[in-house]
């Protein structure tokens, strides 16, 4: 994510780009509020990871609290997993109002906006296609309990929006709000565009990182580099590496192969 990307002259449209997901919501008030928030910034992709009740998107305070975006709610899926929701997306930013110790890069909402916009036009500007190749995620956490570390490791960004430190508690809605303003306002006022100067290759897919990450698991595990009963903390710290990188689909392939090559090596002895 941290791309340095020249100046675009059109706006550059995330609305069809970015995706709200919602994880293990308790209040489906909440549910409803956020889609509302998501409604009037011109976003509309939510997905809901196993939320408390089910059939929550008829639930009648969800209903009631999504005031006029009942739309959102009747084209939002459930899934059961965080893996499911973000399989897909080539940049995954978690909302948390806490640091982690293995946490990914983090980022302000603005300076994230803006960076998306720009890599969004950079891959637009390089694909003959019509629209941008790449799918953002925004991953909300559990009202009470936020995100776990381990969900937090799932994503390549790690947000922060910079509240009162004497009273920095936000509502899901609120913070759904914050983002999708900064994301509109990215779209309406961005004036990046690259140039044309350079390499910029397709930022990989979630499921094909945590592909990626497995693989090298077992080979670091068959080279007796990795101890699977006592992992510590080598396989966070190695993603916490990674995700600075924005790895992309191509570099994504090149460790595959060099974790297929150690453990061809390593059964041929």
């Amino acid at each position: 994510m941290h791309r340095h990307l020249p100046m675009h002259t059109q706006p550059v449209n995330l609305f069809d780009r970015v995706r709200f997901v919602l994880v293990e919501t308790s209040r489906p008030g909440n549910i409803g509020a956020a889609a509302r928030a998501m409604k009037t910034m011109g976003f509309h992709d939510l997905v809901l990871v196993k939320p408390r009740y089910e059939h929550v998107l008829m639930h009648e305070e969800a209903v009631a609290f999504a005031s006029g975006a009942q739309d959102v709610l009747q084209q939002a899926r459930v899934v059961n997993s965080l893996d499911e929701a973000i399989s897909d997306c080539n940049v995954v930013a978690g909302l948390s109002a806490r640091l982690r110790e293995f946490s990914p890069p983090l980022m302000q909402p603005r300076e994230f906006a803006a960076s998306i916009s720009a890599s969004m036009a950079a891959s637009t500007a390089a694909s003959t296609a019509d629209e941008s190749t790449i799918q953002a995620a925004l991953v909300f956490g559990n009202e009470r309990f936020g995100l776990s570390n381990e969900q937090v490791e799932r994503c390549n960004v790690l947000l922060h929006i910079p509240t009162n430190p004497d009273y920095s508690s936000l509502n899901l809605a609120q913070a759904v709000q914050i983002m999708a303003y900064e994301c509109r306002m990215a779209t309406v006022s961005s004036t990046h565009m690259p140039s044309g100067i350079g390499f910029q290759g397709e930022l990989a897919k979630a499921e094909q990182i945590e592909g990626m990450f497995n693989h090298l698991e077992q080979a670091l595990i068959d080279i007796d580099f990795l101890d699977p009963t006592h992992p510590k903390k080598l396989m966070s710290r190695l993603r916490r590496l990674f995700s600075r990188a924005a790895l992309e689909t191509e570099e994504v392939n090149i460790l595959r192969g060099i974790a297929q090559h150690i453990q061809q090596k390593k059964h041929k002895k």
